[in-house]
């Protein structure tokens, strides 16, 4: 048996254990690289993602690491359907979403939600904080009043009187509370957090980071929380996939991989950044 099969294939379920929201098999996507396109005909094209195989076990944290350009945030994004995959198959609760048109994909939209890296560019910066909550409510019939908006908000431990900011008047921890209340106001089943704390002072992170635990917790969610940090991914997620250079190298429970990495890739991340040994309820 390879170093591959064992790091590549998700493991058999042990007894018991949560069912997959998410099961992806042999994921390929490719980008055509522009800077190498001929005078005539079409642009070569690199292979971004090469053949990836995980699962994303429902009502647990998944965290998705590995260095800038590993391909961390696209295998999110194919999650959430922003991006279709050349090939493979991507299981959404049984049904594979990977290759289905924006048609088909529009029941699904409002289970699959995201929360940005930058909350500054994905909140409109002309509407009020109520507004930017509530339009996705009255998309999908769901209400949209600013009295759904204020009960979003206070999921999210922000008063009444923000319903009537702009996002420029807002802090980062704030701001990227108005986006997890966003996401979370729709109720999914499903949430990509794509690096939300990177641009946060260490008190918003871990602000940001515990309420995230709780709604989770709370509504039964599940989230892929993609993240360069280890020290985070160690003490928020269940379980760890380890991108490198679009392969996954390794994938398992936390205290696994991160008490007995396999692969060296995961050892040199652990070794190259910073991990102190932190109290267990350091989040709570």
């Amino acid at each position: 048996m390879t170093l591959q099969t064992l790091t590549q294939t998700p493991e058999a379920p042990e007894a018991g254990a949560a069912r997959s929201l998410f099961t992806v098999r042999d994921l390929r996507l490719s980008f055509p690289d522009l800077a190498r396109k001929p005078l005539l005909g079409p642009a070569p094209r690199t292979e971004v993602l090469k053949g990836l195989s995980f699962d994303i076990p429902a009502g647990q944290i998944t965290g998705i690491v590995g260095e800038s350009g590993s391909g961390k945030s696209t295998a999110g994004r194919v999650l959430v359907r922003l991006l279709g995959p050349d090939s493979g198959s991507v299981l959404y609760d049984g049904q594979d979403i990977g290759h289905l048109d924006e048609a088909a994909l529009r029941p699904l939209r409002r289970d699959l939600q995201m929360i940005f890296q930058d909350p500054m560019s994905s909140l409109n910066p002309r509407h009020k904080v109520w507004r930017i909550i509530a339009q996705p409510l009255k998309r999908y019939g769901l209400g949209g009043t600013k009295a759904d908006a204020i009960a979003a908000l206070g999921k999210v431990g922000l008063p009444p009187a923000f319903a009537e900011r702009y996002p420029h008047e807002l802090s980062g921890g704030q701001r990227q509370r108005v986006g997890i209340a966003r996401a979370i106001a729709l109720k999914p089943r499903f949430i990509l957090a794509d690096e939300i704390v990177s641009g946060l002072d260490v008190s918003s992170q871990a602000q940001v980071l515990l309420l995230l635990k709780q709604l989770a917790r709370e509504m039964g969610l599940t989230i892929a929380f993609i993240s360069h940090d280890l020290s985070v991914i160690r003490h928020l997620c269940d379980r760890v996939i380890v991108l490198n250079r679009g392969e996954i190298v390794e994938q398992g429970p936390v205290a696994q991989v991160f008490r007995a990495p396999v692969s060296e890739v995961t050892r040199t991340l652990l070794a190259a950044i910073p991990l102190p040994e932190l109290d267990a309820g350091w989040l709570d």
